[in-house]
């Protein structure tokens, strides 16, 4: 009689102790959830600093959309870039970096570094995909404009402290590991104890009737078999859900194993192969370089180039204005368009100066056109610094639009020439008409430059009867621009100064030059000798290492620069 009384209270305190077990679990999934995000803020007494990087690590620190809020006095921008770029526009300055969040969630990390008290304005930068603008309050979701890593910059105008009010709210990680065990096992044990009571209770009644028959004592015996066999599947139920408990949050505690040989080299190195723009930031740049393009055509005024023209197209612009301001004949350089956006090249290779092209075909180009820009540096934007119409008939080679390498002018890997072995080649067979390079370099069917220049020289010479004349064509090499194609070769693309004087054959003899020439000279003639100074911008396809076919020259134009007498 003494084992019914304990089973009874065994059997209670198994169905209370799997009420509170099953309350627990059900708690985690409801009063007890962790909330589904956290909200983690800058701390108050950070050091002043006229920019605040937000490090890459943070978008992707626990997954999903971040949400960022910043409050500040007056107008302020939130730029997203490369970390890279971000990095090398920051410079020297005096920043802080927003790194990581506090244990507790509660708090930002914030890494100050000293510097220069202020830096330029960071809007308009060329190197930032997107930007916001705010004044007061900015809430802003972060996600990723492309594939790769983005880190972000905040700034008010580089030389006010940048505000110092963030916030940011992350995912938070709501799974609930022990919560379905705890609801299992709750259960369970409910169920141990019901069947422990039901055992308890027909022992106890077996005791009452005695010995009773046999076929009563086998069937008693038999109820007791399966009540027993029901209690120990109990048993293993709840030992299997104490497992499986133990097994879920052990797999949720402990972080999973990285592959084998995994590091963040990979990471590196797919970071680095990256283009330098992104489509839209190229388009932006085009739009507003074929803007200042066109303000500074129509007012013939070379001040409006300069913001966004440079190097050699902004000298031969800058003459070609000057002669247009005499000569109303003169032909205008081709306009730089934006509209019909044929291809684009951009290189993959992080450092500066980085130099992409664009081929476009809008209004006013008779054939299309290759432009080259080039950011000099981090904090200065893309310039034009070539235009370069296509050869007829030529076909422009194919580019991966995704980022290709650029190449040193003397690098010759996997290539028939270097790309100053190319125009070097192409400069001489310029000046000379038996030049080791005629059959080296050629034109399409309907391609004229090199056999225009080459008859142009000839007939100015055979009519000169007053005067000797001599042609150079030597290359700038700082010029020099060498992308890799997708057959292996590359488009090799540069400057060469096209040199023309001429010196009478005898005393008193006269030299006449053409009203352009005459408006840079300031005049018409001399009986000492002239010197006209030409810009080549040239762009020449340079075959695989291996390859029997010759060099091709794809696009080529000229722009009078300067004119003298002696």
């Amino acid at each position: 009689m003494i084992g019914v009384p304990l089973r009874l209270k065994t059997a209670v305190a198994l169905v209370l102790l799997g009420l509170l077990t099953l309350l627990a679990g059900i708690g985690q999934r409801t009063i007890w959830a962790p909330s589904e995000t956290f909200t983690a803020s800058a701390p108050s007494d950070a050091a002043e600093a006229p920019l605040t990087v937000i490090d890459q690590n943070l978008r992707t620190l626990h997954g999903g959309t971040v949400k960022i809020n910043i409050e500040g006095d007056g107008n302020f921008l939130l730029a997203a870039g490369r970390p890279d770029d971000v990095d090398a526009w920051v410079g020297q300055a005096a920043h802080n970096t927003i790194s990581g969040v506090s244990e507790d969630g509660k708090s930002l990390q914030v890494e100050h570094a000293d510097g220069e008290a202020a830096a330029p304005n960071p809007a308009g930068s060329d190197l930032w995909v997107s930007t916001e603008n705010a004044s007061g309050e900015l809430e802003y979701s972060w996600t990723p404009p492309a594939d790769g890593a983005w880190a972000l910059l905040l700034a008010s105008d580089g030389t006010k402290p940048a505000p110092a009010s963030v916030s940011m709210t992350f995912p938070n990680d709501t799974s609930t590991p022990w919560a379905i065990p705890l609801m299992v096992l709750g259960a369970l044990l409910i169920l141990g104890g019901i069947l422990l009571a039901l055992l308890s209770a027909r022992k106890r009644n077996g005791k009452g009737d005695g010995q009773g028959s046999g076929f009563a004592q086998r069937a008693r015996a038999n109820s007791e078999a399966r009540a027993s066999s029901r209690v120990n599947m109990v048993a293993a139920g709840i030992t299997a859900a104490a497992l499986l408990g133990s097994g879920t949050a052990a797999n949720a505690a402990t972080p999973a194993p990285e592959p084998s040989g995994s590091s963040s080299a990979p990471a590196a190195q797919e970071e680095a192969a990256l283009p330098v723009l992104l489509d839209a930031q190229f388009r932006r740049v085009l739009e507003q370089v074929s803007s200042a393009t066109d303000a500074g055509d129509a007012a013939k005024d070379a001040a409006l180039l300069a913001e966004r023209v440079g190097g050699t197209e902004l000298e031969v612009r800058t003459q070609n204005y000057k002669i247009r301001s005499q000569v109303g004949s003169y032909e205008p350089r081709m306009p730089v368009r934006s509209t019909k956006l044929l291809t684009t090249v951009v290189t993959s290779d992080r450092d500066w100066p980085r130099s992409v092209l664009a081929v476009t075909q809008g209004d006013g180009n008779v054939v299309p056109q290759l432009l080259t820009l080039v950011q000099q540096s981090p904090r200065e934007n893309y310039k034009l610094v070539e235009t370069t119409p296509l050869q007829p008939g030529t076909t422009f080679p194919t580019i991966s639009r995704e980022g290709t390498d650029t190449l040193a002018p003397g690098d010759k890997t996997g290539l028939l020439y270097s790309g100053e072995e190319a125009l070097s080649g192409l400069a001489d067979r310029l000046t000379t008409p038996e030049s080791a390079f005629k059959d080296k370099l050629v034109e399409g069917e309907s391609s004229p430059y090199i056999a225009d220049t080459l008859s142009y020289q000839a007939e100015v010479v055979k009519a000169g009867e007053n005067g000797n004349f001599s042609f150079t064509h030597k290359v700038v090499p700082e010029s020099t621009v060498v992308f890799r194609t997708e057959d292996g070769g590359a488009l090799v693309l540069g400057r060469i100064n096209f040199g023309f004087e001429g010196t009478p054959k005898a005393a008193g003899d006269k030299l006449s030059i053409g009203d352009d020439a005459a408006a840079l000279a300031g005049g018409k003639e001399t009986t000492t000798g002239m010197v006209l100074s030409f810009v080549e911008s040239m762009a020449v396809y340079v075959p695989p290492a291996g390859s029997t076919d010759p060099m091709k020259l794809v696009a080529a134009t000229r722009g009078l620069v300067g004119a003298s007498f002696k």
